[in-house]
C-alpha cells in the first residue's frame, strides 16, 4: 500500500487508493469546500448504505468469492471519503473569515 504523503503546497492531491505512479484520480484542493464535503459525504453515505444492506442480508446463499469484492468496494468508498474529508479539514483550519 502506498504511503499518503503531505502535499501542503500542491493544488491536486492524489487519492490514497491510486494504484499507479501517475495518480489519475486527484482532489482539487482549491475546489469549493462545499463541493469537497459533498463528494466526501456521497462516498461515506454509499459505504454506510452498503454496510447496512450487508448487515440485513443472509449469507447462506452468498458466495465466498463475493466477500473480497464487497470489502474492496467498501474500502475504496470509505478511503476516498476520508481523503476528501482531510482536504476539507485542512481548508477549514486555514480558513480566514472575509473582511
Amino acid at each position: 500500500m502506498k504511503k499518503w504523503t503531505s502535499f501542503t503546497n500542491e493544488r491536486y492531491r492524489p487519492l490514497y487508493t491510486n494504484l499507479t505512479d501517475s495518480f489519475p484520480l486527484v482532489i482539487d484542493t482549491q475546489a469549493n469546500p462545499q463541493d469537497i464535503m459533498e463528494a466526501a459525504l456521497q462516498r461515506i453515505r454509499a459505504s454506510s448504505q452498503l454496510l447496512k444492506t450487508l448487515h440485513c442480508q443472509s449469507f447462506k446463499e452468498g458466495d465466498l468469492e463475493d466477500i473480497p469484492h464487497i470489502t474492496h468496494a467498501l474500502y475504496l468508498l470509505t478511503q476516498d471519503g476520508c481523503d476528501l474529508l482531510k482536504v476539507a479539514q485542512q481548508q477549514m483550519l486555514g480558513w480566514k473569515a472575509p473582511a
